[in-house]
């Protein structure tokens, strides 16, 4: 039998054809194949405020860049107030050590601080009484990511927000990585749609890819017109009326965080097989869910009615875990924890906490194939765990 494997590339039946066109058109960077990909991405998030990126984590980075200059709210078209101080080398995000490493060093490209939140035993993702306690004044961001696609407490985080502003002066930011959570919802709308900045990836094995890529959303348009700028070096490529290749001026510096029409295309093709692909795997986390809630030495987590997953992974915690991996190899399964703790890496190591729970779940974690490619094989799975270990 050959090894199921736990991650799988879908790759959808016309992609060649039509990236083959794209490659032939003598127009393969950034152009109406991203714009068109954007559309479809902005229908199916339902926020219009969308821009694509050569990468989830670039998003991010540009996201913290952006937030450097502070921002203010006008009344009657002059009196204002400032609503954010902005941000400055040394102020502190608040993350989640539980996650890939993209997530978190964006943080230090920007020259901010990390503070580590422990984690939530029951559903992997931040603690959020941990969170509460761990803001300050040097607290201007805070950096969710849901663990599988399983959306965070986002009502609460808001209340926490809120709270903070009394406490502090203002309301820190919210940055939501979505990267495992493309077709999850929380309060039936999809992430993206509840006031935060969002990240979403289109990585190799994520559940939608275009090759690499992802996507940046924000919560109002003056940020989302900044981020088209800034994903291009700060030029605009919507309204230049000047030479082909002679920019007009560039009021603020920017990146090459931008898609291109190949990986656009990519994308555009994969993403017409979404919600079947979010589907089944959501289907074959149920029947996990049925078939493994009796099973001695398998702790699975948290499932709430106001919350659904997309189930990128299927994570569960094993008592005797290095026995479990190696009986699951033994039966050609492949099983990981997936992501390993980003505080344990020198690079963070003036940055490291005290995280007990984190300490007592990570030896414990373990996920498990949950994909479009399981099929029937979730039976094999399930009855080669049920063997014991």
């Amino acid at each position: 039998m050959n090894m199921i494997p736990l991650f799988q590339v879908w790759m959808g039946k016309n992609v060649h054809k039509e990236v083959r066109k794209v490659l032939e058109s003598g127009f393969i960077g950034q152009g109406p194949k991203v714009e068109e990909f954007e559309s479809v991405l902005r229908d199916y998030v339902g926020n219009p405020y969308i821009s694509t990126m050569n990468s989830a984590t670039s998003g991010e980075h540009l996201a913290l860049h952006m937030l450097k200059k502070p921002m203010w709210e006008t009344f009657d078209g002059c009196a204002s107030r400032e609503i954010w101080p902005g941000l400055e080398k040394g102020d502190e995000v608040l993350c989640t050590p539980l996650t890939c490493t993209a997530t978190n060093w964006p943080v230090l490209a920007n020259n901010l601080n990390i503070k580590w939140v422990d984690i939530d035993e029951r559903n992997l993702n931040m603690d959020l009484d941990d969170l509460e306690r761990k803001i300050t004044k040097k607290t201007k961001v805070i950096f969710l990511v849901h663990w599988g696609g399983y959306p965070v407490d986002l009502d609460r985080v808001k209340e926490i927000v809120e709270k903070s502003e009394s406490k502090i002066g203002f309301k820190p930011i919210v940055i939501e990585d979505c990267a495992h959570s493309l077709g999850s919802t929380y309060k039936n709308q999809r992430l993206g749609n509840h006031g935060n900045i969002c990240t979403y990836s289109f990585q190799a094995i994520k559940h939608i890819t275009s090759v690499d890529g992802g996507m940046l959303i924000l919560p109002d348009r003056e940020l989302h017109e900044r981020s088209k700028l800034l994903r291009w070096y700060g030029i605009d490529r919507e309204s230049n009326k000047k030479d082909f290749r002679c920019e007009a001026d560039v009021p603020e510096w920017g990146f090459k965080f931008h898609m291109n029409d190949v990986n656009a295309t990519i994308g555009m093709e994969n993403f017409k097989d979404v919600d079947t692909i979010v589907r089944k795997h959501q289907e074959n986390a149920e029947y996990y869910d049925e078939n493994l809630k009796d099973v001695d030495g398998i702790t699975l987590l948290e499932r709430k009615p106001d919350r659904k997953s997309a189930f990128w992974i299927y994570s569960m915690l094993v008592d005797r875990r290095q026995d479990f991996m190696n009986h699951m190899k033994e039966q050609n399964i492949m099983v990981s924890q997936v992501h390993e703790r980003n505080d344990i890496h020198s690079c963070v190591r003036e940055f490291r906490s005290n995280l007990p729970t984190l300490d007592r779940v990570v030896p414990k974690l373990v996920s498990i194939p949950v994909g479009w490619w399981v099929g029937q094989s979730r039976e094999y799975i399930v009855h080669a765990i049920k063997k014991g270990w």
